[in-house]
C-alpha cells in the first residue's frame, strides 16, 4: 500500500545499494538528495545535477562552507532519538565528528515521498538513503580535492571532516563544498562503508540533544517566540464529540486580558493575553451542549457489544480431541504524551503558517487547508515541523492545528493554542477497546492442530493513510477497509500451531480512535502470548519449551534463549514470586521479554525485566535501550493500572491523577537490555518493546497467582 508497509527484502548481512538514488541538488555548496530507488538508476549512475523540484526525495544532506553538515529529513523527533541515529550514520559515512552534524525535520513538502513518522519506519527506511547520500557526498568531496590538487583520487582519505593527501596536504569539507557540488562524475566509489568498518555506528552514544532537553533549551510548539502570538484555549463538551447548542460569552469578554471569543465546531475558543486569563474566561462561559453520539454508551455496553460480535465457534480441525478457550478484554487507552496537543498558527489573507509537532505534516497541511476552505490549494498552508513531546500515534491527528488556524483567522492575530491535560485525556483519540476469543485445538497426543483467534475491535481510524495521499483518501472514505487491511498485513503468529487463523471483527462504535504503540499487536499479540502460557499449563509443559519447540523464526529462538539465560529461567523462587516470558516479531525485528514479579504485597511488584532484541544493525545501542525500557514501563502501566473508562459517552479520566500511569517508584531498578545481532538490516524499535513486555508480565502474574489474567488493566476494579 505504501513504502511504510513494504518489507525489506535485502539478503541478510547485505545492503542492497541499488535501491537508492542519489543526486546533487543545484546549490552554491554541496547538497546531496537521496530516495528509495526501486526501478531507477543506481547511486553510481545518478550524477547529473537537478533542481530541487524535479525529483521526489527522501532526504537531503548539505555540506556548508563552514564544514558543518545539515541533514534534513521528513520525520519528526518525538523523543525516540532519531536525530541522534541519523547524525551517527551521516558522521560515520563522512568521517566526521558527531558534533559537526545537525539534523532538521523538514516542513510539509510535496517533494518528500513520505513524511509519516510511525510504524517503526523512520530508521528502517531512512538508513539506506542516508548511507547512500553521505557516501555520495564524501566521494564528491574527495574528487573535488583530487581535481584541485591534480592528483589521483583513490589514494586520498578522509578524517575528521578533511580530505587528506599522502604528502600531508589537507582540505576541509567546507573549503571543497562548492567545487564538490560541480562534480559530474565522482572519481572514487560512492558505495557506503561495509558495516564491519564502522567505528561510530553501533557504539552506545549519548543523544546529541540531551543537554538541550535537560536544560530546557529544546523548543516545542508553545516555546516558539512568535511576536504578538496570543494564548488560546477551548471550552469543550462534556461528552465525546458533543456539539455546541448555544453559549453566552458576556461575562468572559468582560474579564481582564480577554481579546476574543470564537465559536468552533469543537467548542468555544477564548483568546487572551496569557493562559491564566484564557482559562479563567473559558470557565466563565455559559454554554449549552448537545450530547455526542456515544452518550448512550458506558463501559458495560461497550464490552457487551464487543463480546456479542465474536460470534459462534468455527468447526475444529479433524482429529481434535479437545479445544481450549481463552477470552480477553482490553480497555480504551489514551496516548497521554507528556506534551499535550498544541499549535502556533498565523493566518493572514490567503496564507497560513502552522508550527507544531506533527507525525504527518503533509496530512496536517491538507486538514488545515480543508478547514480554511483551501482544499484545492494546500500549498497556501505552510506546516513547520517542531520536535514533539511524545506521540505514540496521537499526533497523526491535527485538531489543535485546525482550531488554531480558524481562531487566528477570526481574530486577525497569530495564536498559541494549547489543549489542557483534561482536553487531551477526555477529547483525544484512543486505542480502541477489544474482546478476544482464542481457541487452541489439541490432538489426541497433545499436539496443537489449530489456533483460531477472533478479535472484536472498533475500527481504528487511519484518515492519514500510510503517508501518501492515495491511502489517506482511502483511509478517510473507507476507514473499515483500511483498518482491516492493516490488520491482515501486520498480524501473524510465529508458531507452528497447525491451522492458524486470525480474524478481525470490526465493531462500529462512535468513540474516536487512533493507532497506538504497536496498533493491533498491542492487543492481539499480547492475548496470543498470554494464552500460549495457559495452553502450556493445560498440556503440563514448560511455556518456554513449548515456544521453543514451535517457533518458526531462528531470530525469535535466539532472543528467547538470551532472556532465558540472562534471566535464569526456572531458578528456585519463593512462593508468590514468579517469572513470565513472551516473544514478538514485527517490523524486521525480534524481541523477547522475561519479567519477574512479586505478588506477596497488596499490589503486584515488578522486580526485574530482562529484554533481548534483534533489530539487525543497532545504530545507537544506547537509544535502543532507552526505547525498549520506556516501552516496558508503558506495558507495565497499561497491564496493571492504566485504562480509560467511559460513562454515558464521557471519559472519566482527566489527568495522571486518575489515569494511573506507573510512577518511578513502581519501576524496577533492574531493566536489562541485550542486543542480539543476526544481520545488518535495520529493524524497527519504537513499537517493538510494548506487546511482549505486557504479555510477559501477565504470564508472570499467572504463574505467581495461579490465575490467567483475562481483563486489563488487572488492578482495575471494573467500577
Amino acid at each position: 500500500m505504501s513504502e511504510t508497509l513494504e518489507q525489506d527484502t535485502a539478503a541478510p548481512g547485505t545492503l542492497d545499494r541499488r535501491r537508492f538514488l542519489t543526486w546533487v541538488i543545484a546549490s552554491p555548496t554541496l547538497m546531496v538528495a537521496a530516495r528509495l530507488g526501486l526501478d531507477i538508476p543506481s547511486a553510481e549512475a545518478a550524477s547529473e545535477s537537478q533542481t530541487p523540484s524535479e525529483t521526489a526525495l527522501s532526504l537531503s544532506i548539505a555540506i556548508q562552507d563552514t564544514g558543518r553538515v545539515v541533514a534534513t529529513l521528513p520525520r519528526t523527533e518525538m523523543g525516540q532519538g532519531i536525530t541522534t541515529a541519523v547524525a551517527m550514520l551521516v558522521a560515520e559515512e563522512l568521517d566526521l565528528p558527531l558534533e559537526r552534524v545537525e539534523v532538521r525535520s523538514a516542513d510539509a513538502d510535496p517533494r518528500y515521498l513520505i513524511q509519516l513518522t510511525g510504524l517503526s519506519s523512520s530508521m528502517r527506511y531512512l538508513a539506506g538513503p542516508l548511507r547512500a547520500a553521505a557516501a555520495d557526498a564524501r566521494a564528491r568531496l574527495v574528487t573535488a580535492a583530487a581535481l584541485r590538487w591534480k592528483v589521483l583520487a583513490f589514494p586520498l582519505t578522509t578524517v575528521g571532516g578533511e580530505v587528506l593527501a599522502p604528502d600531508g596536504r589537507k582540505l576541509g569539507y567546507g573549503e571543497l563544498a562548492a567545487e564538490a557540488a560541480r562534480v559530474l562524475l565522482p572519481l572514487v566509489s560512492t558505495q557506503p562503508k561495509d558495516p564491519s568498518e564502522y567505528t561510530l555506528v553501533g557504539q552506545p552514544t549519548g543523544r546529541i540533544d540531551a543537554r538541550d532537553i535537560v536544560t530546557g533549551a529544546a523548543r516545542y510548539a508553545l516555546d516558539l517566540d512568535l511576536p504578538d502570538a496570543l494564548p488560546t484555549v477551548v471550552a469543550r463538551p462534556p461528552t465525546l464529540r458533543g456539539t455546541l447548542q448555544s453559549f453566552d460569552d458576556t461575562a468572559a469578554r468582560a474579564m481582564p486580558g480577554v481579546v476574543g471569543v470564537v465559536r468552533l465546531e469543537s467548542g468555544v475558543a477564548v483568546v487572551a493575553r496569557n493562559f491564566a486569563q484564557a482559562f479563567a474566561a473559558r470557565d466563565a462561559l455559559s454554554i449549552t451542549w448537545k450530547p455526542g453520539p456515544a452518550s448512550a454508551l458506558s463501559d458495560g455496553d461497550i464490552r457487551a457489544k464487543l463480546r456479542d460480535a465474536i460470534g459462534p465457534r468455527p468447526l475444529p480441525p479433524l482429529f481434535t480431541a479437545r479445544t481450549l478457550e481463552g477470552r480477553f478484554d482490553f480497555p480504551y487507552l489514551a496516548h497521554a504524551p507528556m506534551e499535550t496537543q498544541s499549535c502556533v498558527a498565523h493566518v493572514r489573507g490567503n496564507q497560513a503558517d502552522i508550527w507544531m509537532g506533527a507525525q504527518d505534516p503533509k496530512f496536517a497541511q491538507r486538514e488545515v487547508a480543508k478547514a480554511l476552505g483551501w482544499l484545492l490549494a494546500p500549498h497556501q498552508v505552510s506546516v513547520h515541523v517542531l520536535r514533539a513531546g511524545g506521540g505514540f500515534g496521537r499526533r497523526f491527528f491535527n485538531e489543535a492545528a485546525v482550531e488554531a488556524a480558524l481562531v487566528s483567522r477570526a481574530v486577525g492575530k497569530p495564536v498559541k493554542l494549547m489543549w489542557s491535560r483534561n482536553d487531551d485525556m477526555r477529547h483525544g483519540r484512543f486505542r480502541p477497546a477489544s474482546h478476544h476469543r482464542i481457541l487452541a485445538h489439541v490432538g489426541p497426543g497433545g499436539g496443537l492442530l489449530g489456533w483460531n483467534h477472533r478479535a472484536a475491535i472498533p475500527t481504528v481510524e487511519f484518515p492519514h493513510g500510510f503517508g501518501d495521499a492515495v491511502t489517506a483518501l482511502v483511509g478517510e472514505l473507507l476507514p473499515d477497509v483500511t483498518s482491516a487491511v492493516f490488520f491482515t498485513l501486520t498480524q501473524h503468529l510465529p508458531y507452528r500451531f497447525g491451522l492458524v487463523t486470525q480474524e478481525l471483527r470490526e465493531v462500529p462504535l462512535p468513540v474516536p480512535t487512533a493507532s497506538f504503540r504497536s496498533v493491533f499487536t498491542s492487543q492481539v499479540g499480547v492475548a496470543n502470548e498470554v494464552f500460549i502460557d495457559q495452553v502450556a499449563r493445560e498440556l503440563q509443559v514448560d511455556p518456554v519449551e513449548l515456544r521453543r519447540s514451535r517457533l518458526t523464526s531462528s531470530r525469535l529462538e535466539a532472543v528467547l534463549d538470551k532472556v532465558v539465560s540472562e534471566g535464569q529461567w526456572g531458578r528456585a523462587l519463593p512462593p508468590g514470586v514468579a517469572q513470565g516470558a513472551a516473544v514478538l516479531e514485527e517490523w524486521n525485528s525480534s524481541i523477547a521479554h522475561l519479567v519477574e514479579v512479586d505478588v506477596r504485597g497488596p499490589e503486584p511488584k515488578v522486580l526485574r525485566i530482562v529484554i533481548a532484541a534483534d533489530v539487525g544493525l543497532p545504530i545507537n545501542p544506547k537509544g535502543i535501550e532507552a526505547q525498549l525500557q520506556g516501552a516496558a514501563v508503558d506495558a507495565m502501566s497499561t497491564t496493571l493500572s492504566a485504562g480509560i473508562h467511559i460513562d454515558s459517552g464521557a471519559v472519566r479520566e482527566g489527568s495522571f491523577a486518575d489515569y494511573h500511569w506507573l510512577r518511578m517508584k513502581h519501576v524496577p531498578a533492574d531493566i536489562q537490555v541485550h542486543l542480539v545481532r543476526s544481520d545488518d538490516r535495520v529493524g524497527g524499535v519504537g513499537e517493538l518493546g510494548y506487546p511482549s513486555a505486557a504479555a510477559a508480565l501477565s504470564n508472570a502474574l499467572a504463574r505467581a497467582t495461579g490465575t490467567m489474567p483475562t481483563r486489563f488493566p488487572i488492578l482495575d476494579k471494573g467500577v
